[in-house]
């Protein structure tokens, strides 16, 4: 992995204004560099530069659109456990490869435990699903036992990183100390 995008407990390495910068990109990606700017306490300038600079580090991935995956057919979802016959790195990285053919599979976590893979699948029914386990997934050299889990309400949907909240400009006037009152020696009267 190049250096420039090894974050790595580099977290550190972000500022207040960087901060910002990301807290407002991850809640809107089409936010203006003019109102970013506006949100970090920057000109716009720096503030395009910085984001230039976030994006080449790679603390920012890409920019996309989320889309309702119901409105758009896809009824179902569910989670599947996936268990390996072998879990050589050779098995494991053809395993892996397969993966990226399968367009219903959204996710997919190398996990520790009992099972060696969870995937994250969308489908229109439960028919599409039930063929797409049968018919690829286990059929699939190496894959020993599959088990599904099908969503039944999704009570929270976060596909962001928890930043802590950015002050706004306005605020960020420095806290007051906290004032206490010297602690008594030992042995003096209270």
């Amino acid at each position: 992995m190049s250096k420039s995008h090894d974050t790595t407990n580099r977290c550190h390495d972000l500022d207040t204004i960087d901060a910002r910068i990301l807290q407002a990109l991850q809640a809107n990606g089409r936010t203006s560099n003019v109102q970013l700017a506006e949100f970090a306490g920057v000109t716009p300038p720096p503030s395009l530069r910085r984001t230039h600079a976030l994006e080449e580090r790679g603390f920012i991935r890409g920019y996309h659109a989320v889309l309702d995956a119901k409105k758009l057919g896809y009824n179902v979802l569910a989670f599947v456990f996936v268990g390996l016959a072998s879990q050589s790195d050779r098995g494991i990285k053809a395993f892996e490869q397969k993966v990226q053919s399968w367009p219903l599979v959204r996710e997919c976590c190398a996990l520790s435990g009992e099972t060696d893979f969870l995937l994250k699948c969308v489908a229109r029914n439960i028919t599409q699903l039930q063929a797409f386990v049968t018919q690829s997934l286990m059929t699939t050299p190496n894959v020993e036992t599959v088990k599904t889990a099908f969503a039944i309400h999704i009570s929270k949907n976060e596909p962001s990183v928890p930043l802590a909240p950015a002050q706004s400009p306005a605020s960020r006037a420095t806290p007051r100390q906290l004032q206490l009152p010297p602690l008594p020696r030992r042995g003096a009267a209270s």
